[in-house]
């Protein structure tokens, strides 16, 4: 599978889509057939059942009719992977015989990109379609808040940073849309009043804007201010974040642009402390962090360079620096698969090739909330 054929399975408006097509293409659709859901939610029956539903819903949708051509690619492979992962992630009720898939929307957005980047699929749409599969299911009861206390307005407003708000709402309608629940039409109100308040907080097509960068990370974080109210900056170290797989270019990325800073980096304490990858990691770790926080209490400028490739990997980093009031600065690198194999065989490492296959399942692109400032360098293919 390639760009080109994903591209070909995408509809224009008023054609319909080609079901058989798509599970040729993409050979795994083809477990969604056997894969069972709670009758409850979705009395239409299996997976691909519904996902079927889904694609057909979106397609009538005026919202996918009147967008661009690229609109409608991550719209339309939105639909069809939105819920990708449900075969990994049934579980069954032994006592109840109640069918549940929970995860299934983030392990959706990880297999996804995995298969959206080995397709070829450009960095910006594929992190679109990603984004939205990850959080496909929130619409259809944000308004009432979560289990952290977050407001419906504080989670429009963080949604928007990482993705187009109207986008996830064609998704759910579709996703709604494309089942048979007798709660249905409570729901789509639900999304609908979603979309309504996008539209009021001046967030539906675009991020909410923020007086500054400083303010919007502490919001983000949980801070009590406006986003249009400014917070006072503190004095602390400038931290350059770097993230990506192994061998995508980081030390060369620091050696061009910022030779002059320390650096610090597991690597490098593996190597001072003599330990091989999966060796006494928490030895590593240890070292690495103690060296992090001499220069963060000096507040002096510095790199941390690690892969940070999940989501909770760079929390830990990033929870350690804002404690100290750093400004951080995520650098994002991304090279192609066989790419990174190639370096990876030819340069002096512990690290085997099947070690980073390994790694792909923990595979989160940084989001642009998580910090100051978030880069990404990529292959910018054209459409």
């Amino acid at each position: 599978m390639d760009m080109r054929q994903l591209k070909g399975l995408v509809p224009s408006p008023g054609q319909r889509f080609d079901a058989k097509e798509c599970l040729e293409a993409i050979p795994a659709l083809s477990r969604l057939a056997s894969t069972p859901q709670d009758p409850y939610y979705h009395a239409e029956g299996d997976v691909w059942t519904h996902t079927c539903m889904v694609v057909e819903a979106l397609l009538a949708q005026p919202t996918y009719q009147q967008a661009t051509e690229e609109q409608r690619f991550v719209l339309f492979i939105s639909a069809l992977l939105h819920d990708i992962s449900k075969p990994d992630t049934t579980v069954v009720d032994t006592e109840t015989g109640r069918i549940g898939q929970p995860g299934h929307s983030r392990r959706g957005a990880v297999d996804s990109r995995l298969l959206l980047w080995r397709a070829g699929v450009p960095f910006a749409l594929r992190e679109q379609i990603c984004r939205i599969i990850s959080v496909h299911q929130l619409p259809f009861f944000a308004l009432s808040g979560n289990r952290n206390g977050q407001s419906p307005e504080f989670i429009l407003h963080k949604l928007s940073w990482e993705l187009p708000v109207w986008m996830l709402c064609a998704i759910a309608e579709a996703d709604m849309q494309g089942r048979l629940y007798e709660g249905k039409q409570g729901a789509l109100d639900e999304i609908e009043l979603f979309r309504e308040l996008a539209a009021e907080e001046g967030c539906l097509y675009e991020p909410r804007a923020f007086v500054d960068d400083y303010t919007r990370v502490q919001y983000f974080r949980g801070a009590r201010v406006h986003p249009d109210y400014s917070l006072h900056e503190p004095e602390g170290s400038r931290v350059i974040v770097l993230s990506g797989m192994p061998a995508s270019g980081k030390n060369t990325w620091v050696a061009k642009h910022h030779p002059d800073l320390p650096v610090i980096s597991f690597d490098d304490a593996r190597e001072a402390l003599g330990l091989r990858h999966g060796e006494n990691e928490g030895a590593a770790a240890h070292l690495a962090i103690d060296q992090a926080k001499i220069l963060l209490r000096e507040k002096r400028p510095f790199v941390w360079n690690s892969t940070h490739l999940s989501a909770q990997m760079r929390k830990k980093t990033l929870d350690l620096l804002y404690a100290y009031q750093a400004n951080t600065q995520i650098e994002y690198l991304e090279m192609p698969e066989k790419e990174i194999y190639r370096r990876n065989t030819s340069r002096d490492t512990s690290l085997r090739n099947d070690d980073i296959r390994r790694m792909l399942f923990k595979w989160e692109v940084p989001l642009p909330t998580e910090a100051h400032q978030v880069r990404y360098h990529y292959d910018r293919s054209a459409f």
